[in-house]
């Protein structure tokens, strides 16, 4: 049975050393690229659909927070372990009027009890994780049952060409963007996670180099 994180070890979590790069310029290149005219056009269709009580894993930089539906949100918690991201988070939370639980923490550790949540957002983070597996594991965790994991994430193409130059420009890639992988599955990794997928979509972004591209979205619901 997988075991409950409680907030002492919300309290024991401390962020791993960072240089400068990480510390300025990633939160600087995520906060640019996952804001993008037609990045934003997606999440305007996958964030309003959270409801009940929602964490959203990698909150850093707030860029959902537009998205969510308050007559829908019961609770909104958040968790990232990029403190300059949190602080942004933070302040949007703060904008719209939301009460917010944020967090610094990992997702392959959450700091939240067991099927604490009716809806987890994921947005642009599975890429980045260390054990995409674990994290998946945690996300059902925290979830209750029946509960629904809304997701939008770039990752594996299907065109073997593509994969191709993915595969090619991934290790440097992960060094400059703060660990974001190219060739990770999405749809699939949450089906064998144990997950039903209730709904979802797919296609490269336009006017983006194919091998950053591919994106899928949609629902995971808990069995």
């Amino acid at each position: 049975m997988a075991s409950t994180k409680t907030d002492a070890s919300a309290d024991a979590w401390q962020p791993k050393p960072a240089g400068w790069w990480e510390r300025h310029m990633v939160p600087r290149l995520i906060g640019c690229a996952c804001s993008q005219g037609q990045i934003m056009k997606r999440r305007s269709h996958v964030v309003p659909r959270a409801s009940g009580d929602v964490l959203e894993l990698g909150c850093g930089g707030g860029i959902n927070m537009e998205f969510y539906d308050p007559s829908r949100v019961k609770s909104f918690s958040g968790i990232d372990p990029s403190p300059a991201l949190l602080e942004r988070s933070r302040e949007a939370a703060q904008a719209i009027g939301m009460e917010a639980d944020i967090r610094g923490g990992i997702g392959e550790a959450m700091p939240f009890d067991d099927a604490s949540f009716d809806t987890l957002v994921c947005t642009f983070t599975l890429c980045s994780v260390d054990e995409q597996q674990a994290v998946l594991g945690e996300i059902r965790r925290v979830l209750r049952p029946g509960g629904k994991a809304l997701f939008l994430e770039h990752g594996s193409a299907p065109d073997a060409g593509v994969r191709k130059w993915q595969r090619r420009i991934e290790p440097v890639w992960k060094r400059i963007g703060g660990n974001c992988h190219l060739t990770r599955p999405i749809a699939k990794a949450y089906d064998d996670a144990g997950f039903k997928l209730a709904s979802g979509g797919s296609g490269y972004m336009p006017k983006t180099p194919r091998p950053f591209g591919w994106t899928e979205w949609g629902e995971a619901r808990v069995a």
